[in-house]
């Protein structure tokens, strides 16, 4: 037994806590413990509403999955091709559990498998070490959503009996690899085996959209949609505007010259999107305002910045609020369903950023501002009969004291479920606490899961439906809803809520 087991063995934490190099709460295992998964993991500890909460469950566990602000790459279905290995598949596209990992310091990007953008830093090239590294940091997961979620994963979908750690981590890796290498383990045929009926990708707004051309010709056009993200096109601050500009008309057909130009390519590229079955588009601002300008001050800054001239900051942020307004009323034009989420610090550490770019776990939540910001958008469209937007937070403060309010008033506005850091149990209580009340359930978007790790899109709908059950529980249990009306809520909140959310017009 080494000095440090012994440490922890007689409970002396601050010893432990001083040998260089080891941390506390991952001592040597003596055992191999099994990883189970508990049927009522995530339910109400009361029995008495944990009685209600697991008949509620029942009758929605089976529900198919209507996944519509994904990330999955759209190469993966029109591909169709095996997954690689364990740690492409779970580790490395996964920034929730990247961050973690680096967070104690002891990991980089690299290590994790990650390419530097100018090829300078070799990532590691071997998958099984990537894997020990999250199998040997598995306590750092603990009470955390991406323990649960791997957990679903590592039972419900490979079988794996064991508890990841140092000692197990190649016996996972290798019942892992063996799965996926089994020709029924493609990204189609898991789309029936994870139940889900539909599902979005995230597009750029210059995307030729030839592999959902490829999906629609081989009959998954109706299942596999994409979704319009426009947001490098919209920033006048973005070093490569100009190219995106350029490619964004290049795709719809139009000649961008001019802001006029510009906004009629971003037209007839949300009409070929539309064309290709898409439902929504996708935006992430910084802010949420959507202040319009004139069109000449529009003009003026857009030359600027497509000619290579200098723009302030505040005029990049004044630009981007007008663009917001536009892509409101290009959406009262074509139907597509307006998603927006800000409030993300992208790249925090730019240095990281620019090394290996973006969605690499720097991304970090600052409080946003609703009231104001979205009032002009929905003065002009909240009723407008073809206007639909679902707004993200992840900013809980705002939730009682602005969005909900808004949702409740508003026909054109639904709130979106808890998104990204709030994705978690207790984040998606306090959701249904706060929002309730003034929103109702019917003014929300049900569930969205927004990953890119598809593995745990079943996962993560599931810890979904089992918060929701329990919170419904309550309310039977308190006697504020009766038990068939908690039935239909959980039907509706799982599946026809997110298809009627995202329904064409």
């Amino acid at each position: 037994m080494t000095d440090f087991d012994d440490c922890l063995a007689r409970g002396s934490h601050r010893f432990a806590g001083e040998i260089p190099g080891r941390m506390i709460g991952a001592p040597r295992l003596r055992g191999m413990p099994n990883l189970i998964l508990h049927s009522d993991r995530a339910l109400p500890s009361d029995p008495t509403t944990r009685g209600f909460a697991r008949e509620i469950y029942q009758g929605i566990r089976e529900l198919p999955i209507i996944s519509m602000h994904g990330h999955v790459p759209v190469e993966w279905f029109a591909d169709d091709t095996p997954f690689s290995d364990p740690a492409a598949l779970l580790v490395t596209p996964d920034h929730y559990l990247m961050r973690m990992l680096i967070s104690q310091g002891r990991t980089t990007l690299s290590d994790l498998g990650v390419a530097s953008v100018d090829g300078d830093r070799a990532p590691e090239a071997d998958p099984r070490a990537i894997w020990r590294r999250f199998c040997e940091n598995w306590h750092l997961f603990r009470g955390t959503p991406t323990r649960f979620w791997m957990e679903h994963e590592l039972v419900e979908i490979f079988g794996v009996t064991q508890r990841p750690s140092a000692e197990t981590s190649d016996a996972i890796y290798d019942r892992i690899a063996a799965a996926i290498a089994d020709p029924a383990f493609r990204p189609r045929t898991l789309m029936d085996r994870f139940n889900i009926e539909v599902i979005g990708t995230t597009d750029p707004a210059w995307a030729s959209l030839e592999h959902h051309r490829k999906l629609a010709e081989e009959g998954w056009g109706e299942r596999i949609l994409p979704t319009f993200r426009p947001d490098p096109v919209l920033a006048l601050d973005n070093p490569s505007f100009t190219h995106d500009v350029l490619a964004t008309g290049l795709a719809a057909g139009v000649d961008v010259v001019d802001y006029k130009t510009y906004l009629d390519a971003l037209r007839a590229q949300r009409l070929r999107f539309k064309a290709a079955g898409a439902l929504a588009t996708d935006h992430g601002p910084n802010l949420a305002d959507t202040t319009p300008m004139a069109d000449s001050d529009a003009a003026r800054l857009f030359d600027a910045a497509f000619n290579g001239r200098p723009v302030t900051a505040a005029e990049a942020r004044a630009f981007n609020a007008h663009m917001l307004f536009q892509m409101a009323l290009m959406a009262t034009e074509d139907g597509l369903v307006m998603q927006i989420h800000p409030g993300v610090e992208r790249g925090h550490d730019r240095a990281i950023t620019a090394t290996y770019g973006p969605d690499k776990g720097y991304d970090i939540p600052f409080a946003v501002e609703y009231n104001r910001a979205l009032r002009p958008m929905l003065e002009a469209f909240g009723h407008h009969p073809n206007f639909r937007t679902i707004v993200f937070t992840i900013d809980e403060d705002v939730y009682s004291r602005e969005l909900a309010p808004m949702a409740g008033v508003y026909p054109a506005m639904r709130l979106g479920a808890p998104w990204w850091f709030i994705d978690s149990p207790e984040g998606m209580r306090r959701f249904r606490e706060t929002a309730t009340e003034t929103a109702g359930f019917y003014n929300t978007s049900g569930f969205v899961d927004d990953t890119r790790a598809y593995c745990s899109i079943p996962a993560r709908h599931d810890l979904a439906r089992r918060i929701d059950a329990g919170f419904l529980a309550r309310l039977v249990a308190e006697h504020r809803l009766d038990i068939d009306e908690a039935h239909e809520t959980a039907r509706d909140l799982a599946y026809h809520l997110p298809l009627l959310s995202y329904a064409k017009n």
